[in-house]
């Protein structure tokens, strides 16, 4: 752990600040739009727009990084994000947004795609577990920590949008001034959608299901609180939930994991979050209910994102795993984009609670059809699955995964070669 953090500390203190702006603009937007009297579709629309550059960002950044390298893409993009959330109070239009989250969702992908491989260039195969948890916990605590940054100001004013422009800033500083040397950079040929489905359809139903979850719960939750009439602090508390419960049951989850089928698990887990969203639709006009059922979602649904990479791991040959990572992380785009989309149109048809029912209906959508599949496969033994490695569907790219993909590899041969020595 200390060798990682002697070698990475730049890099992970950089990425902290990043996901503080990333997750603080996220949450400001949702506030202001309400009080810029935007309606709940054009909302989603902005909040979907996120996930389609997002998604852009990560199939184009290794073709920018290879034309001109490392430094000038992280630099030039993290500049971008900075001016763009500085814009948005200048031009309050739902279409001039929209085109600001194309952009911050493009360069955020191409940001993390650049740290990613720098953290695999700094890592060993000794640590690279390590360094990954330590990647993950760090943007997750970015993102619960920024929730605290919005009672600092008057969303109605610009200092809430000059603290993330800022923030983003800073982290450029330690990361371009101290890691040396640049890595090469490569990505594994991806693997063909159809190659993927057939191998794990679990897993790839799962991931697009996910991917509306997810986008839901990081994309409209703000606007969900400012339509149920939350308060700043309260609308704040309660985005940071899904991500506290994110990092409080991501690990237990993982460890269960290792040591059941995990077909089952994604059952069970799946219909804790379908019972934490139906908590929210009956109870959260009390807030404490409210709360507990954004804690219980979030701690649900992040966890369920390594789990399903884990279950298409234990379908795939190991030189596979890293040709799987781009069909993983393109389903799961294309299920975060719509669903922003469909949140806002339930929104407005029943109200704030159409947040919940969205993802509830995800939820109870994935768990028949992980029990479909439990009849029609074998479940594989226990102690020949692949390790469960945890990782964030807020800031992972195809490199991220890779390097998971690397990780449990590496692992899956030591366990292999002690039981062999054994």
């Amino acid at each position: 752990m200390f060798s990682v953090l002697s070698s990475a500390w730049a890099l992970l203190f950089g990425m902290g600040l990043l996901m503080l702006g990333n997750g603080m603009q996220g949450t400001l937007l949702g506030i202001r739009g309400n009080i810029e009297g935007f309606s709940t579709l054009e909302m989603s629309i902005v909040m979907s727009a996120y996930f389609v550059g997002f998604l852009g960002g990560s199939r184009m950044a290794p073709n920018m990084i290879r034309r001109v390298g490392h430094v000038r893409v992280f630099a030039a993009l993290a500049s971008l994000i900075s001016a763009v959330m500085i814009m948005y109070p200048t031009f309050a239009d739902p279409w001039a947004w929209t085109v600001g989250r194309v952009l911050i969702g493009f360069c955020f992908s191409a940001v993390y795609v650049t740290a990613e491989s720098w953290l695999n260039n700094a890592a060993t195969n000794e640590n690279r577990g390590q360094a990954l948890s330590l990647y993950m916990i760090v943007q997750t605590l970015g993102i619960v920590a920024s929730q605290a940054l919005m009672v600092t100001a008057d969303p109605s004013g610009y200092v809430l949008f000059v603290i993330p422009s800022v923030l983003v800033s800073l982290a450029i500083t330690p990361i371009l001034l101290s890691i040396s040397p640049t890595p090469a950079f490569e990505t594994t040929k991806p693997m063909s959608l159809r190659q993927l489905v057939n191998f794990s359809p679990l897993g790839c139903v799962g991931m697009f299901l996910l991917g509306g979850v997810f986008s839901a719960q990081f994309g409209m939750a703000s606007v969900y609180g400012a339509q149920a009439g939350l308060s700043i602090a309260q609308i704040s508390t309660f985005v940071a939930m899904f991500f506290v419960g994110a990092m409080v049951l991501q690990y237990p989850i993982g460890w269960i994991s290792d040591r059941m089928d995990r077909r089952l698990l994604i059952v069970a887990v799946s219909a804790i979050g379908g019972a934490g969203s139906i908590l929210g639709i009956l109870l959260g006009h009390q807030f404490t209910m409210l709360l507990i059922s954004a804690f219980v979602v979030g701690g649900m649904s992040n966890p369920l994102y390594s789990l399903l990479i884990a279950h298409t791991n234990d379908f795939l040959e190991p030189e596979d795993m890293a040709a799987a990572s781009g069909g993983m992380i393109f389903i799961n785009g294309l299920g975060a984009i719509t669903g922003p989309l469909i949140t806002g149109w339930l929104m407005d048809n029943v109200g704030p609670s159409g947040f919940y029912l969205f993802t509830a209906v995800l939820f109870a959508a994935l768990v028949v059809y992980a029990i479909y599949r439990s009849t029609q496969r074998a479940a594989i033994p226990v102690d020949e699955t692949g390790s469960f490695v945890a990782m964030s569907p807020a800031g992972t790219t195809v490199v991220g995964m890779e390097i998971a993909q690397e990780w449990a590899i590496e692992s899956a041969q030591e366990e292999d070669d002690g039981s062999e020595t054994a």
